[in-house]
């Protein structure tokens, strides 16, 4: 972590320890440098003493973090996108853009890759997710994740497309909500996330849907309604961010961590009320630490479910989902 330009507050200790560390290893260094070979080992001695304490403190820290914590890690500026799953994931990605009706949203990509592993698996799939910026120009570009109408009106003509060819359909769901621009209102913003609602819900093929970072409200569940929902232990998914909760509760964003507590949006409270099937564990730190682990981890889990999928008929997998999403939730007729 050292070196590092995007060090979040609560991980400040962290690096702390790991500079004290690397100034002692400097300084063992010149030890042997100039022929302290008595000096070097004591420094060494230390060294090992500290990097154990750091294997303690990085533990104490990162397994008792908060839900406004753990939304920090969420947004990490360097936390792997969509683009970056399907290169680390996927081969033969073939990227299909456009809606058909106006534009090409470019806070959604998706299209057709192979899926494949060493066991003999294999298997095309479409894929699609939110895809956000790596700096400030690329977000503006990716409007920060931020889908317009036409951004779910591509998802649903790629995954009529996927239907029509029998191929499963993987979703990753990384964004802070819809675009909330008066455009998108104009052009039907409510309209088209209900309509990929609808057409998920019935789609005749397997569907697996991923939180990989921010799962936002109608933008998050646009492109969220599958046979599985899967999501990284430091992402979060709710029906309104913290801030706002805070905004309209509060009149201001000063409650936001107090909003994240109360809202239960990290994967572990979801996956206890049954809002999501299962965590994926994520490497110490979070996903940006080491973007290959967390993408093999996650290409497993995709295949395990895949696989688990293919026992079911059509008709079954629709009724499943159906009944899935009827059952979430508690509710009262009157």
């Amino acid at each position: 972590m050292t070196g590092k330009k995007n060090i979040l507050a609560f991980e400040r200790p962290i690096v702390e320890l790991e500079k004290k560390i690397e100034e002692i290893r400097k300084l063992a260094t010149d030890q042997v440098t100039t022929g302290n070979v008595n000096g070097a080992e004591d420094l060494n001695s230390q060294i090992d003493k500290f990097e154990q304490k750091l294997v303690v403190l990085q533990k104490s820290i990162y397994e008792n973090i908060t839900r406004w914590e753990r939304i920090q890690i969420a947004r990490h500026p360097d936390r792997p996108c969509t683009l970056d799953y399907i290169e680390l994931m996927t081969e033969n990605f073939l990227e299909l853009r456009g809606d058909r009706l106006y534009a090409d949203d470019k806070a959604i990509v998706g299209g057709f890759a192979r899926l494949s592993n060493s066991k003999g698996f294999y298997e095309t799939v479409m894929i699609i997710g939110h895809q956000k910026g790596k700096d400030t120009k690329s977000n503006i570009y990716r409007n920060f994740g931020m889908a317009e109408p036409e951004g779910y009106r591509k998802a649903v003509r790629l995954m009529k497309l996927a239907e029509k060819f029998g191929k499963p359909v993987i979703t990753l769901i990384d964004t802070p909500g819809a675009s909330p621009g008066l455009g998108a209102e104009e052009r039907g913003q409510a309209e088209a996330i209900a309509k990929s609602m609808y057409e998920m819900s019935c789609l005749r093929v397997p569907i697996i849907c991923i939180i990989i970072g921010e799962g936002a409200s109608g933008g998050a569940i646009g492109i969220g309604v599958g046979d599985k929902i899967l999501m990284l232990e430091n992402s979060w998914y709710s029906v309104i961010s913290p801030e706002s909760c805070s905004s309209i509760l509060w009149r201001n964003w000063d409650h936001k961590a107090t909003a994240a507590e109360a809202l239960k949006l990290s994967a572990i409270d979801l996956i206890k009320n049954k809002v999501i099937d299962e965590v994926i564990p994520e490497p110490l730190g979070g996903a940006h630490v080491n973007p290959k682990i967390i993408a093999s981890t996650l290409k497993k889990s995709i295949i395990k479910n895949l696989i688990g999928l293919q026992k079911y008929s059509t008709e079954k997998l629709v009724d499943r989902r159906v009944s899935k999403f009827g059952a979430m939730g508690e509710f009262e007729l009157i």
